[in-house]
């Protein structure tokens, strides 16, 4: 089986697949777990919470053949190399701007491109083979565009809602914590918690409406995805996201590791 995780600032993402043979994998995730990302836990700690999601959801740690990771928490880069060296005896490959599957970058890109982007762009192209604007929805939202010839350009980054709800809690005396964003069945709220969750919810819409369209207008695009946490959430009123995959970011850990294992086998 093949083990890919995305290493978020919020979560971390375990997906599983199966393996056709020892360079192809299927598509597809077997099984997606989710934990809270924790920068102090030591490798033992993950170790344990991530052996005890494969033993009760039915799978063999043992099976586990091939290990590809996107991070974008360095800290916990080695954390991991440890993990899966300790307890599966095995390499890690970590997904970069030198580790991206082939993946062309335009002359105006400096190459800084978070592991998550490249592999939601390099996903999106394999799927699609057309331009498209990815969106995910996630501590930062991240706006990727690839054009049709498969290059991609670079993007937008902006606060996720998340952080914008938090930070509307933390700096401000009489604002309260909403918990959660939800969508607002009115945009005109009645109290201070209905205001600022029509606040959030529809300005983070009018947000993106806003940089897709420009984005439009600079280079040619056929389909635009949404992925993250809130992609399902926020993508219902946003007629411009005509696809919503949840696993985007795991898939292109996937497709970058068996391109690159071909690459490195050329």
């Amino acid at each position: 089986m093949f083990l890919a995780l995305d290493i978020g600032n919020t979560n971390i993402t375990f997906g599983l697949f199966s393996m056709k043979d020892k360079k192809k994998i299927l598509p597809g995730p077997l099984k997606v777990w989710r934990m809270l990302t924790r920068e102090k836990c030591t490798s033992d700690e993950y170790a344990i919470m991530f052996m005890n999601m494969l033993f009760y959801s039915g799978f063999d740690a043992k099976k586990v053949n091939n290990i590809a990771i996107s991070s974008v928490v360095p800290l916990l880069n080695g954390v991991f190399e440890e993990l899966f060296k300790k307890y599966f005896d095995k390499e890690v490959f970590f997904v970069s701007c030198d580790n991206c599957g082939g993946l062309v970058f335009s002359e105006k890109n400096s190459k800084e491109t978070g592991a998550d982007r490249i592999a939601n762009v390099v996903a999106a192209y394999s799927f699609y083979n057309e331009g498209c604007i990815v969106i995910d929805f996630g501590t930062a939202t991240t706006f990727d565009c690839i054009n049709c010839r498969g290059e991609y350009f670079g993007g937008a980054i902006v606060m996720g809602p998340l952080i914008l709800m938090r930070l509307l809690n933390l700096e401000t005396s009489q604002l309260p914590n909403l918990g959660e964003i939800k969508k607002p069945s009115r945009s005109i709220g009645f109290n201070t918690f209905e205001c600022m969750q029509s606040g959030i919810y529809f300005g983070y819409v009018g947000l993106a409406k806003e940089i897709i369209t420009r984005m439009k207008k600079e280079i040619k695009i056929k389909h635009v995805i949404a992925t993250g946490g809130f992609a399902e959430l926020i993508s219902d009123d946003i007629k411009e996201i005509e696809i919503v995959l949840p696993d985007l970011t795991l898939e292109g850990v996937r497709i970058i590791w068996e391109k690159s294992v071909k690459i490195d086998k050329d």
